[in-house]
């Protein structure tokens, strides 16, 4: 890469990160408290980032979306989560997983039908592997789908589905197989309003409030074959691949939460004053802040390098479960400390850092635990032996 063409880079991703950061502030952080205390998933919020290309950046501009790569898709995720982790969450949800499948194993039909919609943000996508006995388990997954002459029938429940009540189209991983077969399972594009596809519980959350979390039920529901993506039994294959890619989202939006902590943070250590001086200067908190910029600085390099591998079209599964288990977890340790160093006020909803302690955990556990990115990076590593 060229000189000139690394400075055109920087320079779209900085115009880039200027518009996610306007976007977060104009329509995100007035109303950030109000949808926390309210889970209250602001539906019209993302119909407007379509508008911004939020909705559809990985997408090509001949589908309607943006067009762009990994490196400024981490850019507005971690923007966003600088101000809302359950609006970057959503964000993240809705572009790496449902739309990112269908743009990964889709035909040109498929492509053509769901693409623009999603990317333009007038739909909002789903993405169902999860059921409630199989999280990291899901070669036992209990959601099948029969053969009914050209139709396949779905039965069964997935939970934990970002937008599984309001999401306008889902992808949906199914057994069409035998347990425990890897290609067993195939994946299916299910629209709402399609008979027998409805939601049942939504989830009451510890953060990540107004980023909806609620069930898929199928009941009976037909789906014709036409709706299958990609190959029957692919579907357990797919979705290992597309985690790749939803890692480094998380480890986007691990960043952004933990980088939202961390200025917080420098900016009350600066304001608040206690024995006659500004608490930054007490080594104590000095030293928290230390931390907390070096493993932010830490942090966005591996997350930064799983996106340039994917950009690359190389393997990105170690670097991206590296990133998204290191991300996670200092997002937890950063938003710990900030509440430390707010004391009494970090645990009151009058200041930031309170939601972000909140919010953290769950980078921790959503699409993949820690202890399974160990189990992936283990394996990846073993290999390279």
């Amino acid at each position: 890469m060229t000189t000139a063409t690394t400075a055109a880079s920087t320079d779209n991703l900085q115009l880039i990160r200027e518009s996610a950061r306007d976007f977060a502030d104009t329509y995100i952080r007035p109303h950030v408290l109000d949808w926390d205390e309210a889970q209250h998933f602001p539906a019209e919020l993302f119909h407007r980032m379509g508008a911004y290309g939020f909705m559809g950046v990985l997408v090509p501009e001949e589908y309607s979306g943006t067009g762009l790569g990994y490196q400024e898709y981490i850019t507005v995720i971690e923007e966003i989560a600088k101000v809302c982790g359950a609006v970057g969450l959503s964000v993240a949800a809705h572009n790496s997983l449902c739309t990112n499948h269908i743009l990964q194993f889709a035909n040109e039909e498929q492509k053509l039908r769901y693409l623009p919609k999603l990317a333009s943000g007038e739909w909002i996508g789903a993405w169902g592997l999860t059921e409630p006995n199989t999280g990291s388990d899901a070669m036992r997954m209990q959601c099948v789908a029969e053969k009914d002459g050209d139709h396949y029938v779905l039965n069964g429940t997935k939970n934990w589905i970002t937008h599984g009540k309001s999401g306008n189209v889902a992808v949906v991983i199914a057994r069409t197989g035998d347990l425990l077969d890897s290609r067993g399972m195939t994946a299916f594009v299910v629209e709402r309003g399609t008979p027998g596809f409805g939601a049942g519980k939504k989830e009451n959350k510890l953060g990540m409030r107004a980023s909806e979390t609620a069930e898929m039920v199928f009941d009976h529901c037909r789906v014709h074959e036409s709706q299958i993506l990609g190959k029957i039994g692919e579907g357990f294959i797919q979705a290992m691949k597309i985690l790749d890619g939803g890692r480094i989202s998380i480890a986007a939006l691990s960043l952004g939460i933990a980088k939202g902590a961390y200025e917080a943070s420098v900016k009350y250590a600066k304001e608040r004053q206690q024995f006659g001086q500004p608490i930054a200067n007490f080594q104590g908190i000095g030293f928290k802040l230390a931390d907390m910029a070096v493993k932010i600085e830490a942090a966005e390099l591996l997350t930064r390098r799983a996106g340039e591998l994917k950009d690359q079209g190389e393997k990105s599964t170690k670097i991206a479960a590296m990133a998204k288990y290191y991300a996670s977890e200092i997002a937890v340790q950063i938003a710990t400390d900030a509440v430390q160093i707010h004391g009494g006020y970090g645990y009151t909803k009058d200041f930031p850092v309170e939601k972000f302690y909140r919010d953290a955990k769950l980078c921790t556990i959503g699409e993949g635990t820690s202890e399974i990115q160990k189990l992936v990076i283990s394996r990846e590593v073993l290999k390279e032996q």
